[in-house]
């Protein structure tokens, strides 16, 4: 059985420009946008530290400084809430400068996703260590991380995060080939054979898309390295992790998938963005009582 490293880091690419949301992200990151009342970043770190995970390193850019800002201490804030007695916002506020030992290392160039993961190779040294992507939440409820992490101390090698979606929406995801096996009973964990980088439908392997969460081997650090730029001259993960896949174990090769079947949550879209927002609002003790009736109203409106 191999034994892997306790896995005590975790890297945040958090460089993207926000298109999507424009205009409301031209000075705004859009891992600032709210959700409900946390910034979407915030949630990502919760995730992080709640699994385990206090030495956290984001990977920023330009206009980038607002979550610098959100995670440091805001003494003269914090000071102003305590001579009002207002403890419930203090101990908010309080809450997100706790939840680790954060870290910023710019990305200079917008080069992809494998470019921005080997901009961390520094902080992280030789060690596994975990990459969450800010688009996508995952329900606190739902272990999907510490999972990963428990596989890949496991087995060894890397471990990526998929989910089943519909055939006709693979080319928007990077998927993989899994020989099958998540076909059998109660498989959850998975080995990888091959991944592809947004296949046209009829080449997909299968319908098993990778979502952004990664446990990684320090070896794919040298594999990006190697990594030859691709479509619109970016470095793909995903070409790196192919190449890991055919790797012997000795080498940190190996490729493993946690097929996730729990609650996820995508910010980096509107629409998905908005039945986030709606969906955590509606589960809260303090907000759904009252939003659940009105939102049953408002649907039948229509």
């Amino acid at each position: 059985m191999i034994t892997s490293q306790r896995i005590r880091k975790a890297v945040i690419p958090a460089a993207g420009l926000g298109t999507r949301f424009l205009p409301a992200t031209k000075a705004m990151p859009k891992e600032m946008l709210p959700v409900v009342d946390e910034p979407a970043i915030q949630y990502v770190v919760a995730e992080a530290s709640q699994a385990g995970l206090d030495d956290i390193l984001m990977i920023t850019g330009q206009n980038k400084r607002s979550m610098e800002d959100h995670f440091d201490r805001a003494p003269v804030l914090e000071a102003t809430l305590r001579d009002k007695g207002d403890s419930k916002k203090l101990e908010a506020i309080q809450h997100a400068t706790n939840l680790g030992d954060l870290h910023y290392v710019r990305q200079g160039q917008a080069l992809g996703l494998g470019h921005a993961v080997l901009c961390g190779k520094q902080h992280v040294g030789h060690e596994p260590f975990a990459v969450l992507l800010g688009d996508d939440l995952i329900d606190a409820r739902d272990e999907l991380l510490t999972t990963m992490m428990e596989a890949q101390e496991r087995l060894g090698g890397s471990v990526i995060a998929v989910m089943e979606v519909p055939e006709e929406s693979v080319s928007a995801y990077g998927v993989v080939d899994a020989g099958g096996h998540h076909r059998e009973p109660g498989a959850q964990v998975v080995p990888v054979h091959r991944l592809v980088e947004k296949p046209p439908v009829e080449e997909a392997p299968s319908n098993l898309a990778i979502i952004g969460r990664y446990v990684l081997h320090p070896a794919v650090f040298s594999e990006l390295e190697r990594t030859p730029p691709g479509k619109g001259g970016e470095i793909q993960l995903t070409d790196a992790l192919q190449a890991m896949a055919a790797k012997a174990p000795e080498e940190g090769g190996g490729v493993h998938a946690v097929i996730f079947r729990g609650r996820r949550y995508d910010t980096g879209d509107k629409l998905s963005y908005i039945k986030a927002v709606v969906t955590l609002a509606a589960e809260r003790e303090d907000l759904g009582p009252e939003l659940r009736p009105w939102l049953k109203e408002f649907a039948q409106s229509f």
